[in-house]
């Protein structure tokens, strides 16, 4: 029997700093999956919404805002236990903290790559220390990760330079993105894709513009080129509210096949 591949909702946003709206991105990601307008192949012409391996879970459901990350690291525990990979979408960045916190205790070697316009690194921010600007910190605290990669990076300030020498975080700065193509990962990886990496000419349904972005070939380019085993990942920030005749939906559709596609190429027997 082959490994599974999940495909889970994480409908929450009750730590976004700006704008709420994004606990409707799973609804909407689905949505411009099924589309007709477009098909359920890959860019390497493989029927991947329709591969055996993969499973949807629909959405996790959140029954007590003040045991969200709790519930959602039990969750995601939960399919890896059962031998899954998982492919989440979010919700706000916040929802990423758990999902890795569960990841570090099954993957003790494991690495992760995070495509991001901001480091989300602040220690705390307006008070919280589970805020969406704040998962990357909470889990290098850990220490059960192996090696965290930024890249696209384009709102670096002094604190966040200081987590990311303190954690020795390698940040790959938008204005040198290629840089990522001459980088290998040994070990097992996460994907953790936050869709403002984009700059929003590609992406403006996201709570926080931040010009001067890749485009989304250039962001399929660093996927496609991954050779890796990808054990997990997650596409956050889509806030419906603010996208413009669903682009930025169908963009993270996109990459929900493309990483799908490259979560089955290390699928276990």
């Amino acid at each position: 029997m082959e490994q599974s591949i999940t495909l889970l909702g994480i409908p929450w946003d009750k730590q976004s700093s700006f704008a709420r709206g994004c606990a409707d991105g799973p609804f909407e990601i689905r949505r411009a999956l099924r589309c007709d307008s477009t098909n359920p192949f890959s860019e390497s012409e493989v029927d991947i919404l329709h591969h055996a391996a993969l499973v949807d879970r629909g959405d996790l459901t959140i029954r007590e805002e003040t045991c969200a990350v709790d519930q959602i690291e039990r969750a995601i525990a939960k399919e890896l236990e059962a031998g899954s990979k998982v492919l989440s979408l979010g919700g706000d960045h916040a929802v990423s903290w758990p999902i890795l916190k569960a990841y570090s205790h099954f993957y003790p070697n494991l690495n992760i790559l995070h495509l991001d316009a901001h480091p989300d690194l602040y220690d705390e921010l307006g008070g919280s220390r589970t805020s969406h600007a704040c998962p990357f910190a909470r889990i290098m605290e850990t220490q059960r990760v192996n090696r965290l990669v930024q890249v696209g990076i384009r709102t670096m300030n002094l604190h966040q330079r200081e987590q990311a020498n303190r954690f020795c975080v390698e940040v790959i700065p938008m204005n040198h993105w290629e840089a990522i193509h001459a980088i290998r990962f040994e070990g097992p990886l996460y994907i953790s894709l936050d869709l403002d990496v984009l700059d929003p000419a590609f992406a403006p349904g996201v709570s926080h513009h931040e010009p001067g972005g890749m485009s989304t070939r250039e962001l399929l380019s660093i996927i496609q080129g991954l050779r890796v085993n990808l054990v997990g990942a997650d596409i956050v920030e889509l806030n419906p509210s603010r996208d413009l005749n669903g682009v930025t939906a169908r963009v993270a559709g996109k990459l929900v096949k493309e990483l799908l596609d490259l979560m089955t190429k290390n699928i276990q027997p």
